[in-house]
């Protein structure tokens, strides 16, 4: 079993809610701003039918 603190103890804490924050993929979709123009990007967490 590989050693991680910060998971183990968050598994102990029952605290496993790990996900990338908004502003984090914003500033990594900056830098495909061309590849993306005039298309959509959907996040699993999106609601589709929110518009």
């Amino acid at each position: 079993m590989a050693k991680n603190k910060s998971l183990n103890a968050a598994k102990a804490a029952k605290y496993d809610e790990f996900y990338t924050q908004y502003d984090v993929i914003q500033a990594e979709l900056n830098h495909y701003e061309k590849d993306f123009e005039g298309k959509t990007v959907l996040c699993n967490c999106d609601d589709p039918f929110e518009i």
